[in-house]
């Protein structure tokens, strides 16, 4: 008897890296498919589809390489759990943008193997993804490697002190509310609809922050998240208790941005709860800043020096000194996550608080199951 073999996602309009995948997948034994439903799709993505549930249920059951469809029935990024538990598969398989350690975690309590695979396209078909088809896909993200929150007043008007940022190509559709300034990347795109355009750069940022954070916004977001979407490379925003930065300083050596690549691993985290509240429990004092704030400038000065351990160490200075002023930036979950990769890695922090975003590990040796980013140039 063939092995079940289970697979779950979006599969909006359908392409050539879907069909790959599945192809990939049906080697393992006879494949099932569970679809997320719109509501789910649109509570994590925080879009529509472009094709409804039943379009696509009906186009992934057309597969030849698929036995059976359905829509699953739950919410949430587990939204197959009762499917699973109906189904008892043999195989639950996975691209490794789809790895999340729950997914693991869920496959290892039902005693069902759990396999990640790379996405791989097809013979000599170019490399597909839906985030691609969509037109969307040129706006990049952001990753602040350190000094997160300096961008704040209510925080530099302690100390002053600089945000360190990369520019990431849209290679996945990064989850939405994920720290990697999603909401300046949806207002990018009201902006300029596919790309950044031609220009300074600077003043772009500022059009695109003036755009976001229009007269008597109640909560401003930090500049560093306009800026870090619309300057390439690396870049130090430094700030002194104003909104826009006194200084920016940018980096767009290859050889430095390649090594940084190459150390970058991101693991997705659980979306977080939708009242969870971030700026709880807030301890924000001259202490957290100025601990945050003197990491950063060692994080900066180990970059220049492509000194791995020290940017790992300063990263991680970083990050405790964020959690330090803003506790709710992790769960207790979060914190058991990151101390199972500890022993392996030289550095870490969140994207994203509270859930809803990824562990991001500066490692030299590849971490298994993560993904890794490219720096716009």
């Amino acid at each position: 008897m063939n092995k079940k073999v289970f697979v779950s996602g979006c599969y909006d309009m359908l392409h050539s890296g879907h069909v790959a995948f599945f192809e990939e997948a049906a080697q393992q034994g006879d494949l099932y498919v569970g679809i997320g439903s719109d509501r789910t799709i649109n509570e994590l993505k925080a879009r529509k589809t472009i094709n409804s549930d039943a379009e696509r249920l009906y186009m992934v059951n057309s597969l030849k390489v698929v036995k059976q469809a359905w829509i699953n029935s739950g919410g949430g990024l587990l939204d197959f759990v009762e499917e699973l538990k109906e189904l008892k598969p043999d195989i639950f398989f996975v691209n490794t943008d789809g790895h999340t350690p729950q997914k693991e975690a869920l496959c290892e309590e039902m005693n069902i193997e759990y396999i990640v695979s790379k996405r791989v396209p097809h013979g000599n078909l170019p490399a597909r993804s839906t985030t691609a088809l969509r037109q969307e896909c040129r706006i990049p993200y952001r990753i602040d490697i350190a000094g997160g929150w300096l961008d704040q007043p209510y925080v530099s008007k302690y100390v002053s002190g600089s945000v360190i940022t990369i520019c990431v190509e849209p290679d996945y559709e990064f989850n939405d509310r994920s720290g990697m300034s999603t909401s300046s990347r949806k207002k990018a795109i009201e902006l300029w609809h596919t790309d950044i355009p031609e220009g300074e750069k600077e003043k772009l940022a500022k059009t695109l922050f003036c755009f976001e954070n229009p007269p008597g916004t109640k909560y401003v977001s930090g500049s560093q998240d306009a800026l870090g979407i619309t300057m390439p490379g690396l870049n130090k925003y430094y700030y002194d208790g104003e909104y826009w930065p006194s200084d920016i300083q940018s980096v767009m050596v290859s050889e430095l941005l390649d090594w940084i690549e190459q150390r970058i691993w991101m693991i997705p985290l659980y979306p977080r709860e939708m009242d969870y509240d971030v700026l709880a429990n807030t301890q924000i004092d001259e202490k957290g800043a100025r601990w945050l704030s003197e990491a950063t400038d060692a994080c900066w000065k180990a970059l220049q020096q492509q000194d791995a351990p020290a940017v790992g160490k300063a990263m991680t200075q970083s990050f405790e000194a964020q959690i330090s002023m803003f506790p709710n930036m992790v769960t207790p979950d979060i914190m058991a996550q990151i101390d199972s990769h500890k022993k392996d890695v030289l550095g870490w922090k969140v994207s994203g608080a509270g859930g809803g975003g990824y562990l991001i590990f500066f490692s030299e040796k590849p971490i298994e199951n993560a993904i890794q980013i490219r720096i716009r140039r």
